[in-house]
């Protein structure tokens, strides 16, 4: 017998049958007529070549082979209910699952210490790890399921992703406290005869903030440049750098305490950045998935971005 031949309720009348032992009490319980539960029964018996269950004063008794049948089905069945229950069903609180999301260095900054917080309160098992998002693998990483979301500035992704705003990020100049330029605020003047650190992580936003102060002719006095945002903060803090850096504000506002630093508005107009949070749409409707979309937009997303209704995110594009 080929499994296209049974039809799922078929099985699940005959489990209830074994538990019941009446027909009368199955109809009642699955919401069936009893002729309904009649019917499939003589259905089965036909496809199983057996009586399967035999009326007695007891009831329906079942035979040999449907005992044989019994345990079987019943944990066929429940496999199926608790497959299909968890992918609606996501129990933050006892789940021990491990998320994968893809984020830069600055990223890592900005989101994870909020993050981990939320996390040690309504999900303490749950475990994160970081990956980081080149657009050249980040796609096929997210749509294989080995990263689970990516959150940042990835505007080159193909359009059948999901995206949701988070905030639009605006620039600002950051540099020690006691320099020479803190003074509440940074003319353009100042500005151009400073001596700069540049962060040009290659192919991002940041870059391209960059690009879009030099094509406005400004000129800059570049003493250092660096791919990434790791040592930012420990190069800007050193007791005799005079260096200024043209960071997010978000940034900024994360490393000023710890690294003793400061940042006023940008003299530019500097086009304001957009992260985001992107997923595949292959798991859309995966409830763990959804649940750590909607945790992430609750804690970061600001009174501008898109309401949290799932049905509402965008496709890229």
């Amino acid at each position: 017998m080929e499994l296209r031949d049974i039809d799922l309720n078929l099985l699940v009348v005959f489990n209830e049958l074994i538990v019941e032992r009446r027909v009368s009490a199955v109809a009642e319980k699955l919401g069936k007529t009893q002729p309904a539960v009649s019917n499939i029964l003589s259905r089965l018996r036909l496809l199983l070549g057996d009586e399967l269950f035999v009326r007695t004063s007891r009831g329906m008794e079942p035979t040999p082979y449907a005992l044989q049948l019994a345990e079987p089905i019943a944990y066929a069945l429940q496999t199926i209910r608790s497959t299909l229950n968890e992918s609606t069903v996501f129990e933050a609180s006892t789940s021990q699952r491990q998320f994968t999301i893809g984020l830069s260095d600055i990223g890592e900054v900005n989101f994870l210490p909020r993050l981990i917080d939320q996390l040690e309160l309504v999900a303490p098992l749950v475990s994160i790890s970081t990956v980081r998002t080149q657009r050249e693998n980040i796609a096929e990483a997210m749509e294989s399921g080995h990263v689970d979301m990516s959150i940042g500035t990835l505007s080159g992704l193909q359009q059948q992703f999901f995206q949701r705003s988070l905030f639009k990020q605006p620039y600002v100049c950051m540099f020690r406290k006691g320099h020479a330029l803190d003074k509440g605020s940074l003319s353009l003047d100042d500005f151009s005869a400073a001596e700069h650190l540049v962060v040009a992580p290659p192919g991002s936003a940041h870059a391209q903030v960059n690009e879009s102060i030099e094509r406005r002719g400004v000129k800059r006095k570049v003493r250092l440049s660096v791919p990434h945002w790791t040592a930012v903060g420990h190069i800007l803090g050193s007791g005799k750098c005079n260096l200024i850096a043209t960071v997010p504000e978000s940034y900024a506002s994360r490393c000023a305490g710890p690294f003793g630093l400061t940042y006023v508005p940008h003299p530019m107009t500097l086009p304001a950045v957009t992260v985001s949070l992107f997923w595949h749409p292959k798991f859309h409707r995966e409830a763990g998935n959804k649940w750590l979309r909607n945790l992430i937009f609750s804690l970061f997303a600001n009174s501008t971005a898109t309401a949290v209704v799932e049905d509402g995110a965008e496709r890229v594009g």
